[in-house]
């Protein structure tokens, strides 16, 4: 017997909200660990439950040693899932002893995954959902580690798409299983790699969420890393193509001089980028090299991260980064290369482990042309999340948000774009709004920082506002039918800190709309800004 039929047999079950039954606590301290520790046994298809655990409210701390902020009593379920004679899919099921809201979260991974995020479990958790999350078949501290992949072309596929679909399956029948219904919604949402397996299981699995939000998604995967090949391995080999961390400051205030006010504010974040039309040829020395000049190879780089890579027949692989990205493109791109643990690191594993499956591959043999098309061939698709055909998504009634940093040194900002425009070729511009919205976050670094407003993503009081957060903003689209049409970002003294200063709000706007000042009042007040179409 449930939890909640015994709480309804006892009389204590008498409370409901939006029509979602929520558990008394009176109920839950009397049987809670003795109804989690049953799931232990529960039979599930393909899968096993390894253990299932009740932990007291605040008692419970991640991989990391640390314990969870506001942690209310949970049943913690760990689960494995074999869909291959190879597979060892990982997931966590966290499920909240009270107060549940009803429905489930997914949350996804960043770069290869690897492990899962015990705090963006409780993070939903905190909020009244159940959690789930998985580590897609593979278990490194470093999610950057793609040593795994050697020899298991099965393990290669659950990382690709097969993970996060078997999670989901398993998480609504121990859903069921402990509260004696399945969830009556459910929610996924991710960014970077998990961005793509968001797309993933819109694509794919349409039948597994109800709402999904794709953030910065990598979903053209294969491309972009033969495109980041060549920068890595070939362009930014040779050192006099490396741009020193010391002329950045010029870049930006160049980049800022020419575009900063296109949009009619100066606030140091280019909010149209499409409109910019800087020229690097602006920088190049006249003289002896400075830090405030760029010389002919440098130049050549600058253009290059702009205007992005193509092969041979033209096909486009790297999409060009926007103006006002330089910050992150510093990190990510000026300072790459051979020896570093940044980009080239993650790149080079890429083309190592997944394309040659060779320990000793040297990168310096690296084809850009021969190269790519191997990759295309052994992975895209298996990796790439392109399918522009979301009607089986749509005929659910299924709900996507995307949404993108324009200054994003990492996926390029405009292939979310691109990708946007190819759902409406194929289904039709009317189609697509009803089941998905695009939101751009001008000077939004890649998921987080940047210099302009980049805090969206957390659930806000007054959801029945017409400005309201990323989730709250999902969650009444797809049980209300009431589709949003911008999301208010805050920006903080402090990105690192969520409970620090809001110095500047602004909304942004479902694509193509853009923020405009009205052009009187404070230019850091949401208040002050419309949504209007592009110059």
């Amino acid at each position: 017997m449930s939890l909640i039929d015994q709480a309804v047999r006892a009389g204590l079950f008498a409370v409901v909200v939006s029509g979602l039954n929520l558990l008394p606590a009176a109920a839950v301290a009397a049987k809670g660990s003795e109804e989690c520790a049953t799931l232990a046994h529960l039979p599930l298809t393909g899968a096993t439950v390894l253990s299932a655990e009740f932990n007291e409210a605040g008692s419970f701390k991640t991989s990391d040693g640390k314990l969870l902020l506001k942690q209310n009593a949970f049943c913690r379920v760990v689960g494995r899932a074999s869909p291959s004679s190879d597979s060892d899919i990982r997931f966590e099921v966290w499920l909240p002893a009270f107060d549940w809201n009803g429905r489930l979260w997914g949350v996804g991974n960043s770069y290869f995954a690897g492990s899962i995020s015990q705090r963006a479990l409780g993070s939903r958790m905190a909020e009244g959902y159940v959690a789930v999350g998985t580590d897609t078949g593979h278990r490194t501290d470093d999610q950057a580690d793609t040593r795994w992949a050697i020899g298991h072309p099965q393990k290669v596929i659950d990382f690709g798409h097969r993970g996060i679909h078997e999670a989901a399956v398993n998480a609504r029948l121990i859903v069921a299983a402990f509260y004696g219904r399945p969830p009556a919604r459910a929610y996924f949402g991710s960014c970077s790699n998990g961005g793509r397996q968001a797309l993933m299981e819109a694509q794919r699995y349409p039948e597994d969420y109800d709402g999904i939000i794709a953030g910065a998604p990598a979903h053209d995967w294969t491309n972009i890393y033969i495109g980041d090949g060549e920068l890595q391995f070939k362009w930014f080999a040779d050192g006099s193509h490396h741009i020193p961390a010391a002329k950045l400051a010029a870049i930006q205030s160049a980049v800022l001089a020419a575009c900063d006010e296109i949009d009619g504010v100066k606030d140091s974040v280019i909010d149209e980028p499409g409109q910019c039309t800087f020229d690097p040829r602006v920088l190049a020395c006249s003289g002896p090299e400075t830090d405030q000049c760029l010389t002919s190879p440098q130049l050549d780089t600058l253009r290059q991260l702009y205007a992005g890579k193509t092969s041979e027949t033209g096909k486009p692989l790297l999409r060009g980064y926007a103006k006002g990205a330089e910050a992150g493109l510093d990190e990510a791109h000026f300072r790459s290369g051979p020896g570093t643990d940044d980009l080239f690191k993650d790149v080079h594993g890429f083309w190592r482990d997944l394309v040659f499956e060779d320990a000793a591959w040297d990168f310096r043999t690296y084809d850009m042309e021969r190269d790519g098309r191997l990759a295309d061939r052994k992975l895209a698709s298996v990796l790439n999340a392109n399918d522009a055909d979301l009607s089986r998504f749509a005929a659910r009634g299924g709900k996507l948000i995307l949404w993108h940093g324009w200054a994003d040194p990492l996926p390029p900002p405009i292939g979310t774009i691109d990708y946007l425009s190819r759902v409406e070729s194929t289904m039709g511009t009317k189609r697509t709004s009803e089941t998905v919205r695009l939101f751009m976050a001008p000077g939004m670094g890649h998921c987080a920082g940047g210099d302009g407003p980049n805090s969206f993503g957390q659930f806000l009081a007054g959801s029945g506002d017409p400005d309201i957060s990323l989730g709250a903003a999902l969650q009444r689209w797809v049980e209300e039918d009431v589709a949003p049409e911008r999301i208010v970002a805050t920006k903080r003294k402090n990105d690192d800190d969520p409970v620090s200063e809001i110095v500047r709000t602004r909304p942004l706007c479902a694509h193509p709309l853009v923020a405009r000042y009205r052009g009187t009042g404070s230019t850091d007040v949401v208040a002050n800004f419309d949504c209007k179409r592009p110059r």
